[in-house]
């Protein structure tokens, strides 16, 4: 655990525990991590939790399908607005609205249940390292960070919440060419309570990371070169077991299809003894910019 690790975690903790305005009403804050505009998964963690603020204790989020329409500004609140579309028996379905300055940015539609027994199956996890045997990701030297654009500087300099240890890292400054395969162990970088909907809330913000960039690897390009544009357009999550944020999870991801400037991605989320917990999908924005043309006059 870094040294900034407590304070990081309590921050985002702060973010998903949003003001309530009115009885469907909520503010919630922004945090700057080193993106251009609001994380897309900040977003969809306060989303979530402002539908979980409308229910009660028995019924668990089973599923939450998000569309990103407008770029978030980190300096100013956002404003989720959530209609009780639907509580029955055993299901509720809440829609989340999320506005700055008076645009819909985002909206979403989540559904809940209470717990019931069933027929199960999942796929088995992939074969991969432990996260122990993984060497935790080192800090570029300074020399090359001072080269990389301010917002990505900061991105790259500041501890996060969660800890990653890649099993195949990647340079995603001089990205090789490669199939769209990746898996990554994530876990949050300190113990929280044991309240399922925060974890449900904690993985929703964490579900937003490596997941599109899953469909640049083919390409040999990255959000962090700056002729490359990525923007998540739409996000779909599922919870399928309860789990904890704070325990190592397995994030395994691969691409199916890259088209039209847009690719899509797809996650499972394993626990360390191969319980399928969550999955995710996504699919968004790539547009790679042509190079620029060679200078006149140089005789070229």
């Amino acid at each position: 655990m870094s040294a900034n690790a407590e304070p990081v975690v309590s921050e985002l903790i702060d973010l998903l525990s949003l003001e309530r305005v009115e009885d469907n009403l909520f503010r919630g804050q922004s945090r700057d991590i080193g993106t251009k505009y609001v994380f897309g998964g900040q977003v969809l963690g306060q989303a979530l939790a402002a539908a979980q603020a409308t229910l009660g204790n028995d019924r668990r989020a089973h599923s939450l399908h998000a569309y990103f329409l407008r770029a978030g500004n980190i300096d100013h609140p956002i404003i989720y607005d959530v209609d009780r579309t639907r509580d029955g028996g055993s299901f509720s379905v809440r829609r989340v609205t999320a506005i700055q300055h008076g645009k819909v940015i985002f909206f979403c539609a989540a559904s809940f249940q209470q717990a019931e027994h069933g027929a199960e199956h999942q796929h088995k996890m992939p074969e991969v390292p432990q996260p122990e045997d993984i060497e935790p990701t080192r800090p570029l030297p300074a020399d090359v960070l001072e080269r990389l654009p301010v917002k990505v500087q900061r991105w790259l300099s500041r501890g996060g919440p969660f800890e990653f240890r890649h099993v195949y890292p990647r340079d995603e400054l001089d990205p090789p060419k490669r199939p769209p395969y990746h898996q990554v162990w994530m876990r949050l970088n300190e113990r929280v309570g044991d309240a399922p909907e925060l974890h449900q809330a904690l993985l929703a913000y964490a579900s937003d990371f490596h997941l599109l960039g899953t469909a640049t690897f083919p390409h040999g390009i990255s959000y962090y070169q700056p002729h490359v544009q990525m923007a998540s357009l739409d996000h779909a999550l599922w919870f399928h077991r309860p789990f904890r944020a704070d325990d190592w999870l397995l994030y395994s991801l691969d691409s199916p299809s890259a088209q039209d400037a847009r690719g899509l991605a797809r996650g499972q989320f394993f626990t360390r003894d191969g319980l399928l917990v969550a999955s995710s999908a996504q699919e968004g924005l790539i547009r790679v910019a042509p190079p620029d043309p060679a200078p006149h006059g140089d005789g070229a």
